[in-house]
């Protein structure tokens, strides 16, 4: 689960189900600050909430923990050097360091070449270094998380 992604996701969803903050808020016999805390990954919802929203929105808690995203915009990481740089800043900001360089671990020169411009102050040599070998998985599994990223952002401006 990654923590970025489910804030995104529980925006996008309180917002497609044509819902405040307040009024979401309101349903769940919660504070505005609760939900406001889940969507900027401040903190996540108890598995009694979890349960609460997965009634309200008509998917499982494991949908909302690991949601599938479908492509909007890209459907492999390759392609998120055929978005602007800005775009992906915005995208990918709450990605730490190391998540960056893992995922770039699995990636052609050119699209490093790309992240590297994107997040110049990110010293990719050094954490290479330091995180040493890694398996393949955990590489496609940051590529999955960053494409879901993109492509749900690109969701939600679409709405």
């Amino acid at each position: 689960m990654n923590i970025a992604i489910l804030s995104e996701y529980l925006q996008y969803l309180r917002k497609s189900h044509h819902y405040t903050q307040d009024d979401l808020a309101k349903r769940l016999d919660l504070s505005r600050q609760a939900v406001s805390k889940w969507e900027t990954g401040t903190t996540i919802p108890d598995v009694e909430i979890l349960l609460k929203l997965s009634k309200l929105y008509g998917i499982t808690i494991n949908d909302l923990l690991e949601p599938e995203i479908q492509p909007r915009k890209i459907t492999d990481f390759e392609q998120v050097a055929t978005i602007s740089k800005d775009e992906v800043k915005e995208a990918l900001k709450q990605f730490d360091t190391d998540s960056l360089v893992i995922a770039c671990m699995g990636a052609s020169p050119e699209m490093n070449l790309f992240m590297e411009e994107c997040f110049p102050h990110v010293d990719y040599e050094s954490t290479r270094k330091r995180i040493g070998r890694i398996r393949i998985e955990t590489v496609e599994e940051m590529q999955d998380q960053i494409v879901s990223m993109i492509n749900l952002r690109a969701i939600d401006q679409e709405e």
